[in-house]
């Protein structure tokens, strides 16, 4: 039996000081100091065996943060971690006060195709960092060999043409993680926002949505209908990977920014339909009477397939098991929501008779979160607006 952590941190911009990252944004050098501080303290608190990070502008400064968590790590376990001559260094509890440290850990880091590298318009990518290394060289998913053409009908029967994606807003990250002698597919994304995609005409400095001096009620309408699109396009990229490993057999976790809620269409393009209670009640596709309907032997094997392709969120799985609905990762205007998520394949489903492990615990740091709307937490820039969200897993059952 093996016990691992797996978090997901969107950092909020992390690049180098004195390069600006999108118009008139940069980090003076103390502001970038500040933050590098601020990131190591949030891993030491973690401790994660596995992190998805997304909103990453350079790997150089990611490893900066690394060394600098590895750094206070080291002077923690000095302070904490009683030598071998005293007689009660094999408490268990100091298995729980040090820190495991990333010295040896792989880190895969996935730059976003989209970014130009030019001063202003940077675009950022995700990485993943692993204690437990990788399987084989990890997978960038950005610029799609075959175009993803989403057909779409009329009400009336006739074509009403497609919706084509060639290129992937952010890059999805997919790596192999050996954890006890088994391969676990880890993904991690970060979905098209919900800030609105407005098209700039041809010779003009910007588009027409964006002078709000002219506010263009359905310009901007239109600019959150095409975020949208792109982000449930996005979704449905990452679902086309993530069954292609469920079919193979292989245990699977997603994390990452969602940009969305659980209940969110694009959500639950990700993590598959929930299946209904029985179909044996529902009439068949081909039937040719009231009575044409499903049996009790198709009813399980609905059920069965699409409960093996179907992910669960760690979160909801936490509050079932605590009775608790206290997780949220953003704030904005005043509300309080989760789009950050850890998701888990039936692998570790503790309904699943035949899994490989589960979920013991899960845990969030929101504390630095507030969007203003608190006076005595004001927001800070150079926090990240995300809260960082961690699954306790058990890989074996407790028998084994």
């Amino acid at each position: 039996m093996t016990r691992f952590t797996i978090a997901s941190f969107n950092v909020k911009n992390l690049i180098g000081a004195d390069k600006e990252y999108y118009k008139f944004q940069s980090y003076t050098p103390e502001e970038y100091a500040w933050k590098v501080d601020w990131m190591a303290d949030q891993l030491l608190a973690m401790d994660a065996d596995v992190i998805g990070f997304q909103e990453v502008f350079e790997e150089k400064a990611l490893r900066e943060v690394l060394r600098e968590a590895e750094t206070r790590g080291n002077e923690l376990n000095a302070a904490v971690i009683p030598p071998k001559n005293k007689r009660y260094h094999r408490k268990a509890i100091f298995k729980k006060l040090g820190f495991s440290g990333y010295k040896d850990a792989a880190l895969a880091f996935a730059a976003n195709t989209n970014d130009t590298a030019t001063p202003g318009q940077r675009r950022p990518g995700v990485a993943i960092l692993s204690r437990y290394g990788f399987s084989g060289a990890p997978e960038i998913i950005q610029d799609l060999d075959e175009p993803v053409k989403i057909p779409l009908k009329e009400l009336g029967g006739e074509s009403a043409g497609y919706f084509e994606i060639k290129r992937l807003s952010r890059p999805i990250l997919k790596a192999k993680v050996p954890i006890d002698g088994q391969d676990i597919t880890v993904f991690t994304c970060h979905l098209k926002s919900k800030l609105g995609e407005f098209i700039t005409p041809a010779g003009a400095a910007f588009a027409v949505e964006a002078d709000l001096n002219k506010y263009d009620p359905m310009g901007r309408a239109m600019g959150a209908m095409r975020a949208a699109i792109r982000r449930m396009a996005e979704a449905w990229v990452l679902r086309r990977e993530i069954v292609a490993e469920l079919r193979a057999g292989n245990p699977v976790i997603v994390t990452g920014d969602f940009n969305d809620g659980e209940h969110a269409v694009s959500s639950e393009i990700i993590s598959g339909e929930v299946p209904f209670k029985n179909y044996a009640w529902m009439l068949r596709h081909d039937a040719q009477s009231p009575r044409d309907r499903y049996s009790a032997e198709q009813d399980l094997a609905i059920r069965k397939n699409m409960q093996e392709m179907r992910l669960t969120s760690a979160e909801k799985l936490f509050v079932r098991k605590s009775l608790r609905d206290v997780v949220y990762t953003t704030a904005f205007g005043g509300v309080y929501e989760s789009i950050d998520q850890i998701y888990l394949s039936h692998h570790f489903h503790p309904d699943n008779s035949k899994k490989l492990g589960e979920m013991e615990y899960f845990s969030v740091l929101n504390d630095h979160l507030t969007d203003g709307s608190h006076p005595e937490a004001p927001y800070n820039k150079l926090a990240s607006d995300h809260g960082q969200i961690m699954a306790h897993l058990r890989l074996g059952l407790e028998n084994d």
